[in-house]
């Protein structure tokens, strides 16, 4: 048996497969474009290009028929999306005040930006909707409707003595891979207070991890997300680069810009394995080294402050509620790793599967997905 695994890494691999049975349900149902199949059998070349969940939340709950400012988007949002992005992958259409249209080269808008869903956006919008209570369902079936309910009810407790301002998602993360700028900086817009009884499931969880987050961030230099699916899986003999999606559940992607941000502080060396190999190595520093040995406990006097703070009760019923439906990742068939099955024409099935998940959600620009994919 090895070590309990902390309550953040128990809610992030919840919230990612969560995400990623959405993210297929809603591949398969829409219209779409990809990179790699082009346009879906039932879309065509005017179809949306693929995003993930957090798009729906940050973004296309909000708009309805007509367009919103920009300002009341991230208003509702509590969170800001990637404008950019959804006008061009075609959800979106941004006017000037006057009505004229902005092209698709990022570009400053204003915050009286008027926003409103294409007709594709719409049909989105239409599909995205209800699958939340169809996945939920699903997890029902799959876990049972009393391991589902526990996790729901001990994970809502928490949220009603969390800050009422926090996103319904995870936010797409900003400088240095963190969230604590964009939150702080959307909050302070923020102005109706959420009803968490009615709260989707990923939203309950996404406002604890987000709220731990946060709180790590204001003591560490590195974020949360870094140090827990990057920085964990490295050491100072070297892993090769190649291996790392595998070992961590993030991306290449995602690996290459946390990359970027530990080569710059000095934490890491990237080098070829030797002269004859043709492969990269990454090692940790001996900073790096000290980074990866404190993070963890930074994250365990978190949580043992919140155990006295908001009760120790609702953090072990949370804390187990979770485990139940964590089971053991490391099985290829556990019921939570089943959630990330793709249907086989999704573009998930032509990509490895992950041998793992997340310990912490990795949402980028370039689509909202939880594994930076």
């Amino acid at each position: 048996m090895g070590r309990p695994l902390p309550l953040a890494t128990l809610l992030s691999q919840i919230l990612v497969a969560f995400t990623i049975e959405f993210d297929n349900e809603a591949e398969h149902r829409l219209p779409h474009r990809t990179t790699v199949h082009g346009p879906s059998a039932s879309g065509a070349l005017h179809a949306p290009w693929l995003v993930s969940m957090a798009m729906w939340f940050n973004c296309m709950q909000h708009l309805g028929e007509g367009p919103i400012p920009l300002r009341e988007l991230e208003r509702r949002a509590r969170t800001p999306t990637n404008l950019h992005g959804m006008q061009r992958w075609g959800y979106v259409l941004v006017t000037s005040e006057s009505g004229d249209p902005f092209d698709f080269r990022p570009q400053p808008r204003r915050a009286t930006s008027l926003v409103q869903a294409t007709a594709a956006g719409q049909v989105a919008r239409q599909i995205w909707e209800p699958l939340f209570a169809v996945i939920e369902e699903r997890w029902r079936g799959r876990f049972g409707s009393i391991e589902v309910d526990a996790l729901r009810d001990s994970a809502r407790v928490i949220v009603q003595q969390l800050d009422p301002q926090l996103p319904d998602c995870m936010p797409i993360l900003g400088y240095g891979l963190g969230n604590e700028n964009l939150t702080k900086k959307s909050n302070q817009q923020a102005t109706s207070t959420p009803d968490v009884d009615n709260l989707h499931l990923p939203s309950l969880l996404s406002k604890v991890l987000l709220a731990l987050a946060l709180e790590f961030e204001g003591k560490s230099h590195l974020s949360l997300t870094i140090c827990a699916d990057v920085v964990r899986v490295l050491n100072a003999e070297g892993v090769r680069v190649r291996d790392l999606p595998a070992l961590s559940g993030v991306s290449k992607e995602a690996i290459s810009m946390a990359f970027g941000i530990l080569r710059k502080a000095k934490l890491i060396i990237v080098s070829k394995e030797s002269t004859k190999s043709p492969w990269h190595v990454a090692r940790l520093t001996e900073s790096g080294m000290k980074i990866q040995k404190s993070y963890p406990v930074l994250l365990a006097a978190i949580e043992e402050r919140w155990r006295s703070q908001l009760g120790v009760d609702r953090l072990d019923a949370l804390t187990k509620a979770a485990e139940t439906i964590v089971g053991d990742t490391a099985n290829p068939d556990s019921p939570l790793m089943q959630c990330i099955t793709p249907y086989p024409d999704g573009w998930r099935a032509a990509v490895p599967k992950p041998r793992t998940l997340p310990h912490f959600p990795m949402v980028l620009h370039r689509g909202g997905y939880p594994d930076g994919s």
